[in-house]
This record gives structure tokens, sequence and C-alpha cells, in this order.
């Protein structure tokens, strides 16, 4: 029988093994043809959008080795981390994730529904257009905040979610550790960051909350890629996003004033809701956390593509490195040095 995935996909050998899986979820007749797109955005799985008679769905399935210049392995057992946060969400907050249709932990492929653009735009491709809207951040904010509460203090999720080992090779290493070998003078401080950080277990975290992975929904936002999924500091999730705000002022200096008032309003939406530890706690460790970020963005192995020009990067450092060195207790003093550099 002929495989009309194959033969329709532009890429069919990236499609090897999609046909049985959807034959074996039941998510596709064997007598139907099939189209196959890759689509892109990310660098750490393929995901496919799939054309079925009256029907659109998206499948992923992780990489071992991610698409990017550096040398970067991760274990491919993430999928299924990524098909257990996106559960966890759903049974919260189901219009803030894709509907769930399949998952196939051997294969390491799962299905969801596929959201079309038109009604989903990517944030981030939002932002990058200039198109800066804080009420936005604030509903990202609001969303995160209140998974984390939902999660905080959980013995069942903190076992179900054992995946300090992904969340090292994914997060920790390329982006904190990587950094460290290329700033000796700050290594010491990003090794205490990296180290802290893999021993706070507090709540269950996305890992990868950057714009490119939100979308902006009639609903509020819809979260995608929980690949780095685990049981640990939720002042990461926090500073991770943030430090997107951060560097969109590289590439849309312009908006800096919506960018800062974006950044407060997550940063404010999201604090509202933590009732696991003293507010104070928490905005001290993501403040310290933010410049080390910042700087990955840059020196780490997955550097952001539009940071391009050499004084863009020198600017960078110069407000990352003097922030490592002498840590600041609030992300408003974090945003105050970056934004003092940025609008000059």
């Amino acid at each position: 029988m002929s495989d009309p995935i194959a033969e329709q996909s532009p890429f069919p050998m990236q499609a090897e093994g999609l046909r049985a899986f959807l034959l074996g979820q039941e998510l596709m007749r064997a007598d139907e043809q099939a189209r196959v797109l890759p689509l892109t955005g990310g660098v750490s799985s393929d995901i496919w959008r799939v054309d079925l008679p009256g029907r659109t769905l998206c499948v992923k399935r992780a990489l071992s080795k991610l698409k990017v210049s550096a040398n970067w392995q991760a274990p491919v057992n993430r999928n299924a981390y990524e098909w257990a946060w996106l559960q966890f969400a759903a049974q919260h907050f189901p219009a803030n994730v894709p509907r769930l249709l399949a998952h196939d932990p051997v294969a390491g492929l799962f299905a969801m529904e596929f959201l079309a653009p038109e009604s989903h735009p990517v944030w981030k491709e939002q932002l990058l257009a200039g198109n800066v809207v804080p009420a936005t951040a604030r509903s990202v904010g609001h969303v995160l905040g209140r998974l984390h509460a939902e999660s905080a203090g959980r013995a069942d999720i903190a076992a179900t979610f054992d995946s300090d080992r992904n969340f090292h090779s994914l997060r920790l290493e390329p982006y904190l550790l990587a950094t460290a070998a290329s700033h000796p003078e700050a290594a010491k401080a990003l090794i205490a960051l990296a180290e802290r950080t893999a021993q706070t277990h507090l709540a269950l975290i996305h890992g990868d909350i950057s714009p490119k992975n939100i979308l902006v929904g009639p609903d509020g936002p819809v979260f995608l890629d929980a690949e780095c999924a685990c049981y640990g500091d939720p002042a990461f999730d926090v500073s991770f996003c943030l430090n997107h705000l951060l560097l969109k002022c590289i590439v849309r200096p312009r908006q800096s004033q919506a960018l800062r008032a974006a950044f407060d309003e997550l940063r404010n939406a999201y604090f509202i809701n933590i009732n696991w530890e003293p507010v104070i706690d928490l905005e001290r460790r993501a403040a310290s956390l933010l410049p080390g970020l910042l700087l990955a963005r840059s020196d780490g192995k997955s550097p952001v593509e539009y940071l391009t020009r050499d004084e863009d990067r020198a600017m960078l450092r110069s407000v990352a490195l003097p922030l490592l060195r002498t840590p600041v207790t609030s992300l408003a003093e974090v945003a105050d040095a970056w934004f003092s550099a940025v609008v000059r």
C-alpha cells in the first residue's frame, strides 16, 4: 500500500513513523489522503502540521540533537514530560493550552489540535513587528502564576516530574554553564546560579516560557513547547520570559516604553498569585537570575537570532556583567539598568 503522507509531504524522510502513529492512534483512516507540512520556529523537535479531510492537527517528536550550531544533546524522553505538563495545565486552564489528542511515549510522538495563526498569532512575531500590548504580558503573568500556585508543594507532581537531568541538559548547561565557560570573570556567579536553580524544587515549571512558545488567543495566552518541564524553581520561568521582553528592545528600540510597561505588567500579575513562599524571596532569586539569562542569549549555546551587531552584544554585556558581580534584589532594578542602557 502506498503511503499518502510520504507521497504528499515535501520532506517524506522526516515523516518516518508518522503514518503508523496516526493510524495506531485512530487519528487517520488507512484510505485517507494526508498532507504533511514541517513547521518552523523551534530547534529541539520535529513538528508537523497534518492536513486530513475536514480536520488539521499538529504532531511533535523530540530530537536527540538540537538544531543549533553548538553540539547540544538532550534526552528524547522530554516528549513525555511535555505531554504530562500539557495534561496538568489542561486540568486547570484548558483554554490556555492546545487540546490534546494522542500520545505514544515509546515512539516519542504526540498529537494536539492545530491552532491557526489567523486566530492565534505567535506572541514573538507580534513583539518583533512592534506590536507590544502590555495586557498580553499581564495575561501571561497571571496564568503562569496560577499554574505555579496549583502545583506548589505537591509531592505527587514532584514525583511525576523527576526530570532534573533534562532540565540540566536543556537549560542549565547550555545557558548558564556554557556562558560561564565564555566569561571566566563571571563564572563563579553563573555556576552558583545554576547550582541554586538545580537545588530549588518548589513548583512545576514550564522551563521555556518564551514569546515564541506563546500564542495570543481570543481567550488569553496559549502555552506550547513544555519540553523543559520539571519540578523546580518558579523564579526561572518568570526570569526566562521577562528576559525576552528586555531583549526585544534591541530590535524595537522605539517600543522600549511599551516593553517596559509589558515587563512591569507581567511581573505584577505573576506576583499577585504567589502563595507558596514570601514574594521577596522569589523576586530576589528572579532578579539575580535574570542577568545570567540575559548574558546567555548572547554568549551561551542558544543566542537569539536578532543579536547580530557587536555594539548590541557589548551593550548587553555592559548591563549583565555588573549585575552578576553585584546582584540586586528586585526585578525593577534589573529593568532600570537595562532600559537606561537601551534608551540614550
